[in-house]
């Protein structure tokens, strides 16, 4: 059965190994090229990467990347964890710290090149377990189109993962339009995660420039794509938002009323913020049952993909399991079918 064409490309042809097809939306892979070609212009640490980590947050991450280095960076291990996790198809993104809008154009668009034919080297090598998602310079827009354009043309990666704005500017400044008119064009689904908050000076302990502050900042992008007017202007774009979305979905109603209540909450979106929330798709990261029945019943079983965050600490242990007390007909939309119509692939 085919699902999507996914615009105009060919569909990838993927097999359900148990009830139902199984995909991961949200897992990333590393790509060590891009982190050399960086390094060697750009030495040390990225700019502002340990300004909000405690001593003991640094700590734990330097035990976690020890232990997942060389599961993040290659392929080896994945096709056993996805057997083991229950996983049919990984739709692979660039791991956040990859995304290298800190740097000069230049330097920012040769390491997204590297990313992006890493990537789409691992999907070549099985590509009916993984489909890939690229990453763009969005410190120029310009070179962003331009690579998102080779990304979907010429790698056939099916998706374009952004973080939540780019060195603090967010999506709804004029400057992105561009960006925005391209992915509508091409029909490439866009994936919103987010790289921590940008003004965490209170959230350096207990991880919470992670646990809060990606929610948050998923939250502002999504806000912003609102009350901006991006969603009005470009009506056609796809796009998924980790993590459940933020907070936003379990808090619409402010936005709603604000909109109804304030003329400068309404100046740029022309229908209540929860209509333009539901046209987009979230993942189901969010850990507890409760939540995630909340996600079905109020943002809909058709806009909900799976998503395990795989192979970070963070990472849903038991992807498939969770979402397990749900119907039937709502577990095969989430756990895979969604999924499947976003980035063009085909049941055999």
């Amino acid at each position: 059965m085919t699902i999507t064409t996914c615009g105009d490309r060919q569909p990838i042809r993927v097999a359900a190994r148990g009830r139902h097809l199984v995909v991961d939306i949200h897992c990333h892979l590393g790509i060590p090229a891009a982190d050399a070609i960086v390094q060697g212009k750009y030495p040390g640490p990225p700019p502002g990467i340990n300004d909000f980590t405690s001593a003991k947050t640094s700590e734990v991450n330097r035990a976690q990347f020890a232990t997942i280095g060389r599961t993040l960076n290659t392929v080896d291990t994945r096709l056993a964890d996805m057997d083991r996790l229950g996983i049919d198809v990984q739709a692979i993104s660039p791991s956040p710290g990859q995304y290298f809008y800190f740097t000069d154009a230049d330097t920012g668009r040769a390491a997204a090149r590297a990313v992006n034919d890493g990537i789409a080297a691992a999907v070549a090598a099985t590509p009916d377990r993984f489909v890939g998602m690229g990453t763009v310079p969005l410190q120029d827009v310009g070179l962003a189109v331009e690579e998102m354009r080779r990304c979907v043309r010429d790698l056939d990666l099916r998706g374009i993962e952004i973080s939540s704005n780019v060195n603090g500017v967010d999506y709804h400044d004029e400057r992105f339009r561009p960006f925005w008119a391209a992915a509508e064009d091409l029909g490439v689904l866009i994936f919103i995660h987010p790289l921590g908050f940008t003004h965490a000076q209170r959230m350096s302990e207990y991880y919470f420039n992670n646990l809060i502050g990606n929610p948050l900042e998923s939250t502002l992008a999504v806000g912003h794509l609102i009350f901006g007017g991006v969603l009005d202007r470009y009506p056609g774009l796809r796009i998924c938002v980790a993590h459940g979305g933020g907070y936003m979905p379990g808090y619409w109603g402010r936005m709603d009323h604000g909109w109804r209540a304030r003329g400068d909450c309404s100046e740029h979106c022309t229908h209540a913020p929860s209509s333009y929330l539901r046209k987009l798709w979230l993942d189901t990261l969010v850990f507890d049952q409760d939540q995630l029945d909340s996600l079905v019943r109020t943002h809909g079983a058709d806009k909900l993909c799976l998503g395990s965050d795989y192979p970070f600490d963070m990472a849903e242990p038991d992807p498939v399991g969770f979402h397990a007390r749900l119907s039937d007909a709502d577990q095969a939309r989430i756990l895979g079918l969604n999924a499947a119509d976003l980035l063009g692939l085909t049941l055999t």
